[in-house]
């Protein structure tokens, strides 16, 4: 079968997009498919890979590392050069038309719901405007124009579900278990805590900070490790002046990551909203228990010993460390192991799969 994955705002900073697009791929391509890769550039351009073809069709920049499709022609010319058998679109703006496209071929399409919209949208405008409304409205239309919506989450899906929409998967996303492991890690004094993620108004990272002042006002040796970058960056070093905190910026090296998660006693995960929670997914893998936000679809990937999910609040945040802390340290890295052995990135695969019609080991 040969299957085109379309998406917009993919970068090397782009997260979890990046990297769900990029293993479902090289599923696709293990799996005896052929795979194309259709994203935004500098211009027209196409490359083989070992996981499939890679082609770039002209998207100006948005924002440092993100291209965005404004003309979706070229992007249906390199679907009609192609021909595909299966039509995998990762966006909800200016890609959406590809979904007509394939159902006026008699193509199957598949959009893949990465984020929530009315939770997205809920710190960019005002409180007064009607979300739901706006967000029902909107997905109708894209529920209409694909055969099927793909969410990872019971969170994710509940906005197409609210709506009636006729096919909705629960396809949840996997980790990298090989990457994302456990490792022997020196003795330390106090408590290391570490955050995974980009540092913007809606994944709340301020939270983080709230929760180690807490814990020190509390007597704890504490201080934590902050894994990406974002709008928020230069707002957070100056409010975390004098905290014992340690900014790394976005790393490009997964393993580095992976290091600096399995070194963490807890990971605290902020955002109120996520649609899924890799970032969760990956600290858990890597034997490091959870405190998140429980709102969003995060509380979903908890599990009893490997982590806990309670009010978005500093003082919640804390109370949660402490306790996950009382438990022996064997145990509580061998649940969140265990969690995250649930989620390979081959369960995804064979999800996806069986969406598109390709079937799947």
């Amino acid at each position: 079968m040969r299957i085109v994955q379309l998406a917009n705002l993919y970068s090397p900073v782009s997260g979890g997009l990046r990297t769900a697009v990029d293993e479902l791929g090289r599923g696709y391509a293990k799996a005896g498919h052929e795979r194309f890769l259709v994203l935004p550039g500098p211009g027209r351009s196409r490359r083989e890979t070992e996981s499939g073809t890679v082609i770039t069709v002209p998207g100006p920049s948005v924002a440092p590392g993100y291209r965005l499709v404004l003309d979706p022609r070229p992007v249906l010319r390199a679907l009609a050069e192609i021909g595909p058998d299966s039509v995998e679109v990762s966006d909800k703006a200016t890609l959406t038309v590809a979904g007509r496209w394939a159902r006026r071929r008699g193509i199957r399409s598949v959009l893949f719901s990465h984020e929530r919209l009315d939770a997205i949208l809920a710190p960019r405008v005002p409180s007064w405007v009607a979300l739901d409304k706006g967000a029902d409205l909107w997905n109708r239309r894209l529920a209409g124009a694909f055969d099927t919506v793909v969410a990872t989450s019971e969170f994710s899906a509940a906005e197409f579900r609210r709506i009636g929409a006729p096919s909705v998967a629960l396809v949840p996303l996997g980790v990298d278990l090989d990457t994302f492991r456990p490792r022997p890690t020196p003795p330390h004094e106090g408590v290391r805590l570490v955050l995974l993620g980009r540092l913007s108004k809606e994944k709340h990272p301020g939270l983080a900070l709230a929760a180690l002042r807490e814990l020190l006002a509390q007597g704890h040796d504490a201080r934590l490790d902050v894994i990406g970058d974002g709008a928020l960056g230069p707002a957070m070093r100056r409010a975390s002046k004098g905290l014992p905190v340690e900014f790394h910026g976005h790393l490009g090296v997964r393993a580095e990551v992976a290091r600096l998660l399995a070194t963490a006693d807890v990971a605290l995960a902020t955002c109120p909203v996520e649609s899924f929670g890799l970032a969760v997914l990956e600290a858990l893998a890597c034997g490091t228990p959870v405190v998140c936000a429980d709102s969003g679809a995060t509380p979903e990937l908890m599990a009893p010993g490997a982590g806990e999910a309670v009010p978005a609040h500093g003082a919640a945040f804390a109370a949660a460390v402490a306790r996950l802390l009382a438990v022996p340290a064997a145990q509580r890295r061998a649940a969140a192991r265990a969690q995250a052995e649930r989620y390979p990135w081959k369960t995804a695969v064979r999800g996806l799969l069986d969406v598109h019609g390709g079937g799947g080991d």
